[in-house]
């Protein structure tokens, strides 16, 4: 039984004549005690995955584009699911500024500032979604890793159907709060596969613009938002809230349907020894002429060969030998999120509400903020394709840093005109330039990291960091700017300016640069245990295997 499942665990649906069966019964080992059988084996199909790989690294991003156009429209159908997740989190954020549902749910704090959801509430409300999400990414894990990316993430959909329906005919805060909880289970299956899949599908060169385009949805979702409760923010019935929340029930349903006629991601089939299925799979994603197919199914092989056990994936697995590094970037570059600008962004119109803007003007002020992000990530495709992830990361990093502590310094000096409109002013290029920087980079960063077997284990780990890392800050959040909290308004600067430069430090010493690398160099490099500031400069031979 033992030789027969290693047989099949190698081949998948490929064909094992006699001769192979018997030659695998009675093996033969060299000095060092390798399998000599197994070596002949991954020599014949050497020779095509060093052309194949060569092939990725000398492609430019048009040339790569053009090789593979319908990898880069699954990538963008994939990236699409976080609108999902994005458009709520902003709905709820942005709900706590609605005048109608801060009449139907709040308290009346007297006649200046009229009535409000309370602290406790709004925390919670902000938090719930998250909550589910971190049940959800660690379901993603070994869903996806049985299923595959597509099936796990249609089963998501719809669900998320389902539990619109509980979230709308909601009439009371704690079922509100139980309906966001529910809507995150499926959200983290989107967060965790996205990434991954993304980075699965594409070539090299567009492994940054095909991950970054999650921070890009991610801006479209709160662009959505912004314009749907700017509309009725001047409506004082439940139609105001209703309309926004019937309106999430658009995107499911059609998302399913064009990931059904998706393709599964190549690597992860070979994977599971789908070796013909791979190859249709990379065939449905490139154009066939400019590809040698088998070379690239080869190319792949090769490093699902070196990263091989005979054990399943395992989060257990994350956290041994030189994965643990790999499952710390990731979780790094998730929770650092939250840390370096992420909640002021994500907070957009309840901050400039808070820094003294007039409603309108908030909801205005927040959705040219989610449109400029929009513009910015993608100007970020082009920084990350060619100055590289870690390049990127630090001076990005670097500059919010700055940004937020000049915040605090303006909500220091005191209530005037014009410290008001520094302070908005300063929060809007904060979260702005969030997503040129820091945001779009860390996506990529988190889709190249982990190895391919560990891989939707990995993002629904780093995921789930984001959560653990964000859930209490989201409270110590509204706290700084509720006025029955700390009512800091511009001064919360000083705390974030604070922790992102913890990230930045952290970020220095630890974040390799992975640009134009395959996957095979960077598992190597990993397991070289080449210092993070030595990766750019340390070349990795293409016959080499480790």
């Amino acid at each position: 039984m033992s030789s027969t499942h290693v047989v099949e665990s190698k081949t998948g649906t490929q064909h094992v004549d006699d001769t192979a069966v018997e030659a695998q019964r009675h093996v033969s080992h060299d000095n060092n005690g390798y399998d000599l059988d197994e070596k002949a084996k991954v020599a014949d199909y050497k020779a095509d995955a060093v052309e194949a790989e060569n092939a990725e690294h000398n492609m430019g991003v048009l040339e790569a584009v053009k090789a593979y156009p319908m990898a880069t429209f699954w990538a963008f159908i994939m990236s699409f699911t976080i609108i999902m997740e994005s458009y709520d989190v902003f709905l709820c954020n942005n709900f706590v500024a609605l005048p109608a549902f801060k009449e139907k749910y709040g308290i009346y704090d007297g006649e200046k500032n009229g009535y409000v959801i309370t602290t406790g509430w709004q925390s919670a409300l902000q938090v719930s979604g998250q909550l589910g999400a971190l049940i959800g990414v660690f379901l993603a894990g070994p869903l996806t890793s049985r299923i595959g990316y597509r099936w796990a993430t249609i089963t998501g959909l719809m669900l998320l159907n389902a539990f619109i329906l509980v979230f709308y005919f909601a009439e009371s805060l704690p079922v509100i709060f139980v309906s966001q909880i529910l809507e995150g289970l499926p959200w983290g299956i989107f967060i965790a596969n996205a990434p991954a899949y993304c980075s699965e599908i594409v070539p090299i060169k567009l492994r940054a613009p095909a991950t970054q385009m999650l921070q890009m949805f991610w801006a479209i979702g709160s662009i959505i938002v912004g314009a749907v409760t700017y509309v009725y923010n001047p409506v004082h019935n439940d139609s105001a809230f209703k309309i926004p929340i019937a309106i999430q029930w658009i995107f499911p349903t059609p998302l399913a349907i064009l990931l059904f006629l998706a393709p599964e991601s190549p690597w992860w089939l070979v994977r599971k020894g789908r070796l013909d299925d791979a190859a249709r799979s990379v065939g449905r994603l490139g154009r066939k002429s400019r590809l040698n197919i088998p070379e690239t199914v080869a190319m792949m092989r090769r490093v699902i060969e070196l990263e091989k056990t005979e054990k399943e994936p395992s989060y257990v697995e994350l956290f041994k030998g030189v994965d643990t590094y790999r499952t710390l970037i990731v979780c790094g570059a998730y929770a650092a999120q939250n840390l370096t600008g992420n909640l002021i962004a994500n907070q957009a119109v309840y901050f400039f509400e808070q820094a003294g803007l007039a409603t309108n003007t908030a909801f205005a002020l927040g959705l040219i903020t989610s449109a400029l992000q929009w513009i910015f990530v993608m100007l970020s495709w082009i920084l990350t394709t060619y100055l590289g992830r870690r390049t990127i990361y630090l001076y990005g990093s670097a500059i919010n840093v700055v940004l937020l502590i000049a915040l605090g310094i303006a909500g220091s000096v005191g209530n005037s005109n014009a410290s008001t409109n520094t302070v908005a002013a300063l929060g809007l290029i904060i979260s702005v330039l969030f997503t040129l920087g820091p945001a779009p980079a860390s996506w990529v960063i988190i889709g190249e990291t982990s190895s391919i077997r560990l891989r939707p284990l990995t993002t629904g780990v780093g995921r789930a960091s984001y959560y653990i890392v964000e859930i209490p800050l989201i409270f110590l959040s509204s706290y700084l700017l509720n006025p029955t909290g700390g009512n800091l308004g511009g001064k919360c600067g000083y705390v974030w300016g604070g922790t992102g430069l913890f990230c930045l430090v952290v970020a220095y010493f630890y974040l390799p640069e992975m640009k134009g690398r395959s996957y095979r160099e960077i598992d190597i490099l990993f397991k070289r245990k080449v210092p993070a500031r030595e990766w750019k400069k340390t070349v990795v031979d293409v016959q080499d295997d480790e």
